[in-house]
């Protein structure tokens, strides 16, 4: 991949030299991969990482009687942190447009959700609209974050992916039944059916640096999925926001939320294929920002 950020690029261009020694099968090339593997991870994860330990800090460390509530200390830092992605070139502009889109529709979900009671934040701070805190709009952006940040940094490519229209409806509908749940039919089994029928085929090339993993993408949604509850773990403890049964003392979040989380993953998914269309595992590396690579073979009716 010739495309990235200055410091993507030297990571890559230092692994490449260390490879250049190493035998292609040698359990050194498999080390370096792996190292480079998780780099790439933890450099994709790096706004919801940094949001995370604030927001911890924020619980251990932020008095209780500070003159700036703990929830505007938040919103604060959210902004800086995103602002400090762009201008150091951590993110693009392109980019940005995806996970503004998200930080939008995550906002919005939380204005209704909050309102019906399925979790609620401290109401405390100016830095809000009615009972939500602006800080939670970012931590649905720090998913599509991540989202486009691996899409760019693993070179990804797929084979089978389903017509970018049938995505679109399934994550629509998807959206609006986070909505619709509350006071009709809740539909979120038979959307679980849709995604596996349209995904269910769909494989992943991600590529780190001489090795491609070849993994089923709704393998990938499911452990994106688990890793992101973890974090909603993390986030509840430390007293971000909290659901209506752990008002009495903190306890895990429901198991069932995972089915909530692989749904979300879905609308980022496809959000993410506003700024990067899918592309086939024979596609032509190019640069994002000038030129078109192939389109990805995908599947349905034309």
């Amino acid at each position: 991949m010739q495309w990235g950020t200055a410091l993507e690029q030297r990571i890559d261009r230092v692994a490449d030299r260390m490879l250049q020694d190493a035998a292609a099968q040698g359990v050194r090339a498999a080390l370096i991969e792996f190292v480079v593997f998780v780099l790439k991870q933890a450099w994709a994860c790096a706004f919801g990482a940094t949001l995370l330990v604030v927001i911890i800090a924020a619980r251990l460390f932020y008095p209780d009687d500070a003159a700036l509530a703990r929830n505007d200390l938040l919103t604060l830092a959210a902004v800086l942190i995103q602002v400090a992605m762009l201008v150091f070139g951590l993110e693009t502009v392109r980019e940005l447009r995806v996970i503004v889109l998200f930080h939008i529709t995550g906002t919005i979900m939380e204005l209704f959700k909050t309102d019906v009671g399925s979790w609620a934040y401290a109401a405390e701070g100016m830095l809000r609209i009615g009972g939500v805190p602006l800080f939670s709009g970012f931590m649905y952006a720090a998913v599509g974050s991540y989202m486009v940040r691996v899409y760019r940094l693993f070179d990804l490519r797929f084979s089978r992916y389903p017509r970018l229209w049938m995505t679109a409806i399934v994550a629509a509908a998807i959206y609006a039944n986070f909505f619709t749940h509350h006071f009709w039919w809740d539909a979120r089994w038979v959307l679980l059916i849709a995604v596996v029928l349209l995904w269910g085929r769909t494989v992943m090339y991600a590529r780190i640096r001489v090795r491609v993993l070849r993994l089923p993408l709704l393998a990938v949604f499911a452990g994106v999925a688990f890793f992101i509850w973890l974090a909603e773990n993390i986030g509840t403890w430390a007293g971000a926001w909290a659901y209506p049964d752990q008002l009495d003392g903190w306890q895990l979040v429901s198991i069932s939320k995972l089915g909530s989380w692989f749904l979300l993953m879905i609308i980022s998914v496809v959000l993410v294929t506003w700024v990067y269309p899918p592309r086939g595992p024979d596609a032509v590396a190019s640069d994002p920002e000038t030129a078109e690579a192939p389109p990805v073979e995908q599947e349905g009716p034309r």
